[in-house]
């Protein structure tokens, strides 16, 4: 395998395992106790490159740094307005009343914030 296939494998093996929607950071500290030479640009690079070519989401900005999701299917999120904390919250289907077929939608996005129940 070649380098740079194996560094992107390491990558989003690791946004898989934390499973916490990390960002580009977290990933790279995660990544780096078991890689010490994996650079943070090879981190940051190699997330872009995947959320762009689907192989994880992208779930916004949040508390000041993009978040990462390594479950693509259709689901929504959570945002504890107090933790950061990020929850995923299953799909729901819009009604059909709604003209959205004439729009051509491709993806929706929905973010719901408040306060988890940690928190309260």
């Amino acid at each position: 395998m070649k380098r740079n296939t194996m560094q992107r494998q390491i990558i989003l093996d690791s946004v898989k395992e934390l499973g916490n929607h990390p960002t580009a950071e977290q990933v790279y500290f995660y990544v780096s106790k078991k890689h010490p030479t994996i650079s943070k640009a090879t981190v940051y690079r190699n997330l872009a490159q995947a959320a762009s070519s689907g192989e994880v989401s992208t779930v916004g900005v949040i508390n000041g740094s993009m978040r990462f999701d390594h479950n693509t299917s259709d689901h929504f999120h959570f945002v504890c307005q107090r933790c950061y904390g990020l929850v995923d919250v299953p799909h729901f289907g819009l009604p059909d009343q709604y003209p959205f077929n004439e729009l051509n939608i491709k993806k929706v996005e929905l973010t719901l914030h408040g306060i988890c129940d940690q928190c309260r």
